[in-house]
């Protein structure tokens, strides 16, 4: 999947990079019967970013009146690009590209003959003039719209199950350079990994899976005032489908919004575990977590979806 990272990385690496131009991109892989939308928003700062949303309908998918399940693959960022501070495609653009690079993959499979059984639904947004913060332990990319317009234009109601797909490359913790995924997170709780999603990471990498640690406080929202690993668990604040992160990491902190940074090979490996994720998702072959364990879950200790919300407020 290199061929589609190189041409996604190269329209994200400009200052005149949009989602009109990376839907042209996706159109151009001849694939019918497809949703390619893009919607420009523009944030409290007087930035815009541009929401894109591409709906690959699969033989036996929901969108066609079938019973296969749906595949939602988020690529999360603040921004492709920090311009005027910075010049060129920063680290954090990483989720997107790896988003897209799927999203055009699927695109091909499809006019190539190669339908997937489940419809697959990609989101992200692209700019190239966002903001950076401060964030501990290097600084981070911020963004032109806040989290709350990010998943309700990014979360879909019609995703099953999703992956999301961040930079993670700003911390510590991750001390592994490619990509790690994270336990599944469903309602609040941090569930086990799902061991079929450790297979498809370790079959896509040839080497053993790296799954990274979470908190409780990477799963709440942005905007309560806790620190956060990153934005890599935010759609599952907006939705009660299974979410588990896979993470583009390096072995030492790197600043999101450091040029030159992104290892196009990694964002490839991310990108193809999204593709065979969803190959056999929507075949009813894999599984984010096990239902029964977590309904027994929640009957012995009640449901955890306060941690889906911005939490009490002192006072």
């Amino acid at each position: 999947m290199l061929n589609q990272v190189l041409d996604v990385v190269d329209l994200l690496d400009s200052p005149q990079t949009s989602g009109d131009a990376l839907a042209a991109y996706l159109r151009a892989q001849g694939a019918e019967g497809v949703e390619i939308h893009v919607e420009t928003i523009t944030g409290d700062s007087g930035k815009s970013t541009d929401f894109m949303r591409v709906v690959i309908p699969g033989s036996d998918g929901k969108r066609g009146g079938g019973s296969a399940p749906t595949l939602g693959v988020i690529g999360r960022l603040g921004g492709a690009g920090a311009r005027p501070e910075r010049i060129g495609f920063v680290s954090d653009g990483d989720g997107a590209a790896a988003a897209l690079s799927a999203a055009a993959k699927l695109l091909q499979m499809k006019a190539r003959g190669d339908v997937l059984p489940g419809d697959v639904i990609v989101t992200t947004h692209v700019t190239g003039w966002a903001p950076t913060e401060p964030h501990d332990p290097v600084p981070f990319m911020g963004s032109p719209v806040d989290m709350g317009t990010m998943n309700r234009h990014e979360v879909d109601e019609e995703m099953d199950a999703i992956v999301s797909i961040d930079t993670t490359k700003g911390n510590r913790t991750i001390n592994h350079r490619g990509i790690a995924i994270s336990p599944t997170v469903k309602e609040g709780y941090i569930l086990r990994p799902s061991e079929d999603l450790v297979g498809i990471a370790e079959s896509v990498t040839g080497v053993p899976a790296v799954v990274f640690p979470l908190a409780t406080q990477d799963i709440t929202p942005y905007g309560n005032d806790l620190h956060h690993l990153n934005s890599i668990l935010q759609p599952a604040v907006a939705t009660t489908a299974p979410v588990v992160g896979v993470a583009i990491t390096t072995a030492v902190p790197v600043a999101g919004c450091a040029t030159g940074a992104s290892h196009e090979v990694d964002i490839e490996l991310a990108a193809r575990f999204a593709v065979e994720t969803a190959k056999y998702f929507g075949a009813g072959q894999v599984a984010f977590h096990d239902p029964e364990q977590f309904a027994h879950l929640v009957d012995l200790y009640g449901n955890a979806h306060h941690l889906q919300t911005l939490g009490r407020k002192a006072g």
